[in-house]
C-alpha cells in the first residue's frame, strides 16, 4: 500500500517536518504494508524547500506545481517521475494508497488551484501525482488521511483492498 511519506512520520515536508498520522497507523498497519512516496522529495526537491502551490486559469485546466517565491516550475519533473514511479507499482502490484490531504503534489480532492497573483480559483483541485495514480489506476482504493480520520471510511476503505487482490 503506497502511502505519503509525511504520514508515516518521515521528515519530507517543506518546512522539514512531517504529519505523523498516528491513528491511521493504528487502524491500518495491521493490514498492510506501507511503501512511503514523497513525490516532491522524490522528483529532486530539498528537504527544506520552498512552498508550491497548483496553479491555472480555473476549474478544468491543467494546472502547473509552481514554487511561488521564486517562480520555479516543477510540473513537467513531476510529471516525468510520476510516470517512471507509476510503471514501478504497476510491476510490483499496487493494492491501495493514502495521500496526504490539500497538498498541491498529493491532495486527492481539495488541492487549491491558484491563480498566479495567489487568489484560490478552485479550493477542491487534485494534486499533480494525485492526478496521475488515480488516471494510471482507476479503481484503485486511493483516499487521504483526513477522510480516513472517520472509522466508517476507513472501514470502507479497507474492505476495498482486499477485494482488488482477488481480481
Amino acid at each position: 500500500m503506497g502511502i505519503s511519506a509525511c504520514l508515516l512520520g518521515e521528515h519530507v515536508r517543506h518546512d522539514g517536518g512531517h504529519k505523523l498520522a498516528a491513528g491511521l497507523r493504528a487502524a491500518l498497519d495491521a493490514h498492510v504494508v506501507w511503501v512511503p512516496v514523497c513525490p516532491e522529495v522524490e522528483s529532486g526537491m530539498d528537504t527544506p524547500r520552498e512552498t508550491l502551490r497548483l496553479e491555472g486559469h480555473g476549474a478544468g485546466a491543467r494546472p502547473r506545481l509552481i514554487a511561488p517565491g521564486s517562480g520555479t516550475d516543477w510540473t513537467d519533473r513531476m510529471h516525468a517521475w510520476a510516470v517512471a514511479r507509476l510503471d514501478m507499482f504497476a510491476a510490483d502490484g499496487l493494492h491501495g494508497f493514502v495521500l496526504k490531504a490539500r497538498s498541491p503534489s498529493c491532495g486527492l480532492r481539495d488541492a487549491a488551484l491558484h491563480a498566479a497573483d495567489g487568489r484560490v480559483l478552485d479550493p477542491r483541485g487534485r494534486g499533480l501525482f494525485a492526478a496521475a495514480l488515480a488516471q494510471r489506476f482507476p479503481g484503485l482504493p486511493i483516499e487521504d488521511e483526513e477522510r480516513l480520520a472517520d472509522a466508517a471510511a476507513c472501514e470502507r476503505f479497507v474492505a476495498r483492498v482486499p477485494a482488488l487482490r482477488r481480481r
